[in-house]
């Protein structure tokens, strides 16, 4: 079930090689798949690499994208651990990505629309931050810590801005329960 709350806090992350990954990546890898700045406004100061992406509900059909051969590697082994800690299994990862806000750039205030989200856990993974990245979800200010990931409630209202020097990178992902257990 989703939480009402803005955040839920599921712990620190042993994803240092996804970090380390990420970083070393040339710059044309941030910009090989536009498709989340041209077809979400809100994203359009931001930089995505694809891993996975759903088209349709409720029949969904999830593909491979650019970013699946540079870091699934790394990547998978973050969605499993924190998979097997905090939700149950049978369901799908809907959506990865790694996703850049740069120095001084913003996400403005929205919800996420796509059905999906409302049965989906949206879970974030902050890779690089600095003291200066403003996350507000709801009524909550989410510190910004590296490598400490969140489940995310993109229903609720949510912003960031990026006020420091340094980008603000992190690793996102949808898993969606199986119809079983929502039924449960």
């Amino acid at each position: 079930m989703i939480s009402n709350e803005p955040t839920v806090p599921l712990g620190k992350i042993d994803c240092q090689a996804l970090t380390d990954k990420v970083v070393s990546l040339a710059e044309e890898a941030w910009r090989e798949d536009p498709r989340r700045q041209r077809d979400y406004d809100v994203h359009a100061q931001t930089q995505s690499i694809i891993l996975l992406f759903c088209e349709g509900w409720p029949n969904v059909t999830v593909t491979h994208g650019n970013g699946w051969d540079l870091l699934a590697e790394e990547a998978t082994p973050v969605m499993e651990g924190i998979l097997s800690k905090h939700y149950p299994t049978g369901g799908t990862i809907l959506r990865a990505m790694v996703t850049r806000l740069g120095p001084g750039c913003r996400i403005a205030r929205h919800k996420d629309s796509h059905p999906s989200f409302t049965v989906a856990h949206r879970i974030h993974v902050p890779l690089v931050t600095n003291p200066e990245v403003e996350f507000i979800v709801g009524p909550e200010r989410v510190p910004p810590r590296t490598h400490y990931a969140f489940e995310l409630n993109n229903l609720m209202f949510h912003q960031v801005t990026n006020r420091g020097e340094r980008a603000r990178i992190h690793f996102i992902f949808d898993y969606a329960p199986s119809k079983k257990q929502k039924d449960a």
